[in-house]
């Protein structure tokens, strides 16, 4: 019998799980999108994975370091399931083509427009393409994902969960 894929929410990080400070990177940073906890905490109990993909091009432009990503990442991944929401998998795009430092100058296909980090997961996680779709704060994440073909849905402030059961009803 064929193994059924799991679905996955492909969640922008900053301005969708939390506030967007301008390139949060430290852990006094974080602060909770209202309604974040709530919506990771349903996603996981009707079976998406959930995974983070983020542009954090604060790297390439010499303000933080690729280890304070990591950081927030694993802050932010234990103060949700602190509170019962699995975050399963965090994806991140240091590049940027106009980047401070060599080492990140480039226009990578992982970085958002392009959906490079999508499809990674995708195929990492073997997750049904079909079933999956994007939550971003920017119109760069929704092309990301109507470059990998999911669909995708603007975040432009407010209650997570809200905005979920209002918009992307027919995944839910």
């Amino acid at each position: 019998m064929a193994r059924v894929q799991q679905a996955a929410v492909f969640l922008d990080r900053d301005g969708v799980l939390n506030v967007d400070t301008g390139y949060p990177h430290l852990i006094e940073h974080f602060q909770p999108i209202p309604g974040a906890v709530e919506a990771v905490a349903t996603l996981n109990a009707l079976g998406y994975r959930v995974i983070v993909v983020s542009n954090q091009s604060g790297v390439a432009r010499g303000y933080f370091s690729e280890d304070a990503v990591r950081d927030f990442n694993r802050h932010l991944q234990y103060y949700y399931a602190e509170r019962g929401a699995r975050i399963d998998a965090f994806y991140y795009c240091p590049f940027h083509p106009q980047a401070t430092i060599e080492r990140y100058r480039c226009d990578h296909d992982e970085r958002k427009p392009r959906p490079g980090m999508i499809e990674r997961a995708l195929k990492e996680h073997a997750l049904d393409r079909a079933r999956s779709f994007m939550v971003g704060d920017k119109e760069s994440d929704i092309q990301a994902a109507q470059a990998a073909n999911i669909k995708g849905f603007l975040f432009e402030n407010g209650n997570l969960w809200d905005f979920l059961r209002n918009t992307a009803v027919m995944f839910l």
